[in-house]
């Protein structure tokens, strides 16, 4: 059960994105902000999804490919990328990050018992940070649950990423 869903007739707003040709969605009270892309600074011996890192406000802000986390081809940058900066909480702290999407699209209010388990498609599809499917229109969207993204050692990693940058 995804911990955003209060109860079945709750409705929560969701920011949804494009990575490929799939529409995902995050609950916005983990969106802090959607950027424009900008230049990202290389970081050494930084995993393969991490990008780089950027100055957010004076705030070193690591941002990471979510197509290669998706065991994706690496984002072509267009017009269309954003960096979503998002919170991530884990064990009583946050990490913000920020996400490479193919697009933003829109926030969308979804009923919470309209929200479907995500499907299970055995164990070579990794599927965990998937918390459900809606039916939007004529799509689906997939409901993220963003913490279930990384592992444990990857949120440590991104967060000494964090800590051991300064930006002057």
């Amino acid at each position: 059960m995804q911990t955003d869903l209060i109860n079945e007739t709750s409705i929560n707003s969701y920011l949804t994105f494009k990575i490929g040709k799939e529409e995902y969605g995050a609950h916005v009270s983990k969106v802090i902000n959607i950027l424009e892309l900008r230049e990202i600074t290389k970081v050494p011996k930084a995993p393969d999804y991490m990008v780089g890192v950027i100055n957010l406000r004076g705030m070193v802000l690591p941002v990471i490919d979510t197509r290669i986390k998706f065991n994706m081809s690496p984002t072509e940058f267009t017009d269309n990328t954003c960096i979503v900066v998002m919170d991530l909480e884990t064990n009583n702290e946050i990490i913000h990050i920020g996400a490479l999407v193919d697009s933003v699209e829109a926030v969308h209010e979804i009923n919470a018992k309209d929200i479907q388990p995500s499907p299970s498609i055995g164990s070579t599809f990794k599927s965990e940070f998937i918390s459900g499917v809606v039916k939007f229109n004529d799509s689906f969207i997939m409901i993220l649950d963003l913490i279930k993204l990384f592992t444990g050692e990857e949120l440590d990693e991104l967060k000494q990423q964090q800590n051991n940058i300064n930006i002057k």
